[in-house]
């Protein structure tokens, strides 16, 4: 049986599309009234609310850069007044900036970590300071849950990807002290780490056959991962089915972190 969200309040980042999309749709899919963050893609965003209202669910869609406090103060602020609190925050935005390191510019290397570690910063203070306002209730077992959306990158190196992977590798950082830090206070932090999915940002490389026969190479389960598997991960996060999980982050990445090259080694 699916585990529910049912009367919780979620909010999701970078959700009019990818991995946010799938993760905004399965958690109204469960009950949850949910908001859709997004940055200047409206129409895409707007059309996933629509979705969600045509089955009886409840979205609120939120135009905010989450790198920016201002905006994300504005945007916590829209999701209290129309629903009334706030139980889960996805922490999903986030961007590629890929380029060699020697050519790499300052401009590339701070927006990648304005957007994929500030905004998860801002956005995970902004909810916590919610959880702590409210107090218990009795929607969900913990005051509030938090999951963040890292990489296989928070471990594996990617040359052309130094601003990435290291935006990746703070959150995990993050993630573990901010459990460490609300655990007390009955606030879950936890991460899921994707491997490659099929989303938008990352086409060129899965969308040729030969593009996909070398991804495949690197995954030993033998498939491409889609949001639906990531989605699934996060909602369970969420919910009350993992309430003793915090600090933890899943990889779901069908088996790419266990250096498949290995796999046929001598001995």
């Amino acid at each position: 049986m699916p585990v529910s969200l049912q009367g919780q309040v979620a909010l999701i980042t970078g959700a009019s599309s990818g991995i946010g999309k799938a993760t905004a749709f399965l958690m109204a899919e469960r009950g949850a009234h949910v908001a859709i963050n997004h940055f200047h893609d409206g129409a895409n965003a707007k059309a996933v609310a629509c979705e969600i209202a045509a089955t009886g669910g409840q979205a609120l869609v939120i135009d905010a850069d989450v790198s920016d406090e201002a905006a994300v103060a504005r945007m916590l602020a829209a999701v209290v007044e129309r629903f009334g609190t706030l139980h889960i925050l996805v922490n999903n935005a986030g961007i590629e900036q890929n380029a060699a390191f020697e050519s790499m510019t300052l401009q590339q290397w701070q927006r990648v970590l304005d957007v994929n570690l500030t905004g998860q910063f801002l956005c995970a203070r902004a909810a916590i300071n919610e959880f702590l306002r409210r107090g218990p209730d009795e929607i969900s077992v913990a005051l509030g849950k938090i999951v963040c959306i890292s990489s296989v990158h928070q471990t594996i190196p990617w040359a052309r990807h130094a601003n990435y992977a290291a935006s990746k590798g703070g959150a995990r950082l993050l993630v573990e002290t901010l459990a460490q830090e609300f655990a007390g206070r009955r606030i879950r932090v936890n991460a899921v780490a994707p491997g490659a999915i099929r989303t938008h940002i990352n086409r060129i490389a899965w969308e040729t056959p030969d593009a996909m026969t070398k991804l495949l190479d690197m995954i030993p389960y033998g498939r491409i991962g889609e949001t639906a598997d990531i989605a699934r991960t996060i909602a369970w996060l969420a919910s009350d089915e993992s309430d003793y999980v915090t600090g933890t982050t899943l990889v779901v990445d069908g088996g790419m972190s266990l250096f498949p090259s290995f796999a046929k080694g001598a001995g």
